[in-house]
């Protein structure tokens, strides 16, 4: 089997994010999907084949109150019974603030996903804009798309591999 693994770059609208094909020979045997005609690196959708997209999401706390105060918020919209105080309680470090804007929002700084910029027309490496009232500064994410992963992770069940993020070994490598 060959994984073919595609990564990209977000960018904002007007800017083209570059993808790069890359196959990788796996010890499952030949390929599920096969390249459509007149396209290189192009790869045919075919019944069985695992797509898996892996996401990196990065985002610098750069106000670590308003991070904890907006994290104790999400926790008491979902949850409006909560006061100040159990809110405080039980948002009480990173990992607990992470988790209840999460559960809330699908994903921390939501609202800036669109429009993160990374490389050309991004702001420079380092720059940091504190305004936000999440205490949070987007700083970019990407996906990498996976094709003909061995197994999907439904059918690992209870025992996922060691790092479910790996990308396919291949033979000898």
């Amino acid at each position: 089997m060959t994984a073919h693994v595609i990564k990209r770059v977000v960018m904002t609208s007007h800017e083209r994010a570059s993808v790069k094909l890359v196959s990788l020979p796996s010890a499952a045997g030949p390929a599920l999907g096969s390249t459509l005609p007149g396209m290189t690196g192009a790869v045919a959708p075919k019944a069985g084949m695992t797509i898996s997209i892996r996401t990196r999401r990065d985002v610098v706390v750069v106000d670590p109150d308003r991070f904890l105060t907006a994290a104790r918020q999400a926790l008491r919209d979902r949850n409006p019974g909560l006061t100040d105080a159990d809110a405080a309680e039980a948002v009480a470090d990173v990992h607990d603030a992470v988790h209840a804007l999460l559960d809330r929002d699908g994903a921390l700084a939501a609202d800036a996903v669109d429009g993160e910029a990374v490389g050309i027309g991004g702001l420079l490496p380092g720059t940091r804009v504190s305004d936000r009232l999440d205490g949070l500064w987007p700083a970019g994410w990407l996906q990498q798309v996976v094709l003909d992963d061995p197994q999907p992770l439904q059918d690992y069940g209870c025992f996922l591999p060691a790092d479910p993020f790996a990308v396919p070994h291949t033979r000898g490598g």
